[in-house]
């Protein structure tokens, strides 16, 4: 396994030596990984600048290509990267196999992206020069890529949100060169994942420097690589506490620049009560599946549930007790995740009015950092006084929310903070008599879900992934599906300009057949 950077920057093992721990057992697994300095730093974003020149006028039928290539690399790899990624995650093999399904999906749907082409959303108004009082003069405009790309790989999706993950992908869909900072969780399976991009960027003669992969196991080189003066933009999927500390370092710069984080989110449900009283326990057993699904280790997660007073409730709470008692422990993804995640699950169950809906009994006691599935209760009253109720706790533990009437309820609702996603557990008739509760929903969530569950996001081109503060950094934004590509563009104008020295996509004869606004109206022409 090569665990020197990759592609951009090869740099020498001069750094503090790290192993990765697989956290089932706490064992060190088999190779060294070495941190970066300050001059690899340097040396990986000059690589990217200059990438940059180059990379962002590489044509689209290269760049598709370019990611297809990655998915059929990363396909490649085999077993090799699954018992690689479990032995460094404590995650199961279906789950793993599933994720790279994923992460190769979204490459090949961002190539497809880059191949039809009408994402720059070209626009053309031809001038009018006979137009009085004054003529009109021919302007045209689309999107153009900003430049190097920071990308902070996840601990909780060491494929999909990582090294080739919707950060990397949409970035290198719209033109950017990316500098990734490798999650010290997974390294070996990063350095996998990073050896892919290489022999694919090299199967394309990519400029050196369109890719590159840092390890360091501290936070000193991330506010190195945000600060970095050729740094453009930034993404991490992570804490509100991480995600907070980089947007501050990015806005200290001379010149700011932007911060697409995702910082978390509690998910609301509201569960209404035909549908309580209708499917209690069919509820119980879907809401019990994706509280405790990956160890509750899902950003979509659902950490809320918010509920009237009702006989169906209470039947609905005495089957979400027995199917989460049903659940055996699972392994965090570090021991510092589950350390943390037992701290704020037991503060939590220690706050005025919370008591214990149901836990897990299962667990595995020949392994380590294994996390119980927790659900605990509290009244309306109580939670709305309570501002640390309203916390996030990483891990497979929920709370549910009793109001009293309907009117406390959407109280709940209110208070909240921004979400990624928010939910509605209902049939015909609650839909009907709940409308306000309905409609607030939009206020606090990105995307709103009725009858399933937030945990699985789609990628497609209508996913939101992103909600108001503090969910996401800029909740005008989705790090998942097709949208994602936004992030890392800006839109220019080109103002009387003549056909030859304008991008393809603006030029009048459209050798590229895209889809564009010419003169007030959709074509391809």
């Amino acid at each position: 396994m090569n665990t020197n950077n990759l592609i951009g920057y090869n740099y020498t093992k001069g750094g503090k030596a790290f192993k990765a721990i697989d956290p089932s057992s706490g064992a060190e697994l088999a190779g060294d990984f070495y941190t970066v300095g300050l001059n690899d730093v340097d040396a990986a974003l000059d690589l990217a600048e200059k990438a940059f020149e180059t990379y962002r006028y590489t044509d689209k039928k290269t760049k598709a290509a370019f990611l297809r290539s990655v998915a059929e690399e990363i396909n490649a790899l085999g077993d090799e990267l699954i018992e690689r990624a479990m032995s460094e995650s404590g995650l199961p093999q279906a789950r793993l196999q599933g994720e790279r399904g994923r992460t190769t999906g979204q490459l090949n749907l961002f190539a497809d992206l880059v191949e039809e082409g009408s994402w720059v959303e070209a626009v053309i108004n031809s001038a009018l020069p006979d137009r009085t009082p004054a003529p009109r003069p021919d302007i045209r405009k689309m999107f153009i890529p900003i430049g190097p790309v920071v990308v902070f790989g996840a601990s909780n999706f060491p494929l999909a949100f990582s090294v080739a993950g919707g950060d990397t992908v949409s970035a290198l869909a719209a033109g950017c060169p990316v500098v990734v900072k490798a999650h010290p969780a997974h390294p070996g399976t990063s350095a996998l994942v990073a050896e892919a991009i290489k022999k694919a960027a090299e199967k394309h003669q990519l400029p050196e420097g369109v890719f590159s992969i840092l390890y360091d196991d501290s936070y000193t080189m991330g506010e190195a690589l945000v600060k970095h003066p050729k740094t453009k933009i930034v993404t991490f999927t992570g804490s509100f506490k991480g995600g907070m500390a980089l947007l501050k370092m990015a806005q200290q710069r001379e010149v700011p620049i932007p911060v697409f984080a995702e910082m978390g989110s509690i998910n609301p449900v509201i569960l209404l009560p035909d549908a309580l009283e209708n499917r209690y326990a069919q509820i119980a057993e879907q809401y019990a599946a994706s509280i405790a699904l990956g160890a509750g280790q899902f950003c979509t997660n659902p950490g809320l549930l918010l509920a009237l007073k009702s006989e169906g409730l209470n039947k609905f709470k005495n089957a979400l007790s027995d199917a989460v008692a049903k659940i055996n422990s699972s392994t965090m993804l570090t021991p510092g995740i589950c350390k943390n995640y037992s701290k704020l699950s037991e503060e939590m169950l220690q706050e005025p009015g919370v008591s214990v809906v149901g836990r897990s009994g299962g667990l595995n006691t020949d392994k380590s950092n294994q996390a119980l599935p927790i659900i605990a209760e509290v009244s309306a009253s109580s939670f709305l006084v309570n501002p640390k109720l309203k916390e996030e706790v990483f891990g497979p533990y929920s709370l549910l929310v009793v109001a009293d009437y309907e009117v406390q309820l959407q109280h709940v609702i209110n208070a909240l903070q921004g979400q990624l996603t928010a939910s509605i557990v209902a049939d015909e008739t609650d839909l009907v008599k709940h409308k306000s509760l309905i409609q607030s929903l939009t206020n606090i969530a990105g995307r709103v879900i009725l009858n399933n569950v937030p945990t699985g996001v789609e990628v497609v081109h209508s996913m939101q992934h992103g909600g108001p503060f503090p969910a996401t950094s800029d909740s005008r934004f989705t790090s998942v599906g097709t949208g994602a590509i936004k992030r890392f563009v800006r839109p220019v104008s080109w103002q009387n300009w003549p056909d030859e020295l304008l991008p393809d996509e603006l030029k009048t004869g459209n050798p590229l057949e895209i889809w564009r606004f010419v003169d007030n109206k959709w074509g391809k022409d």
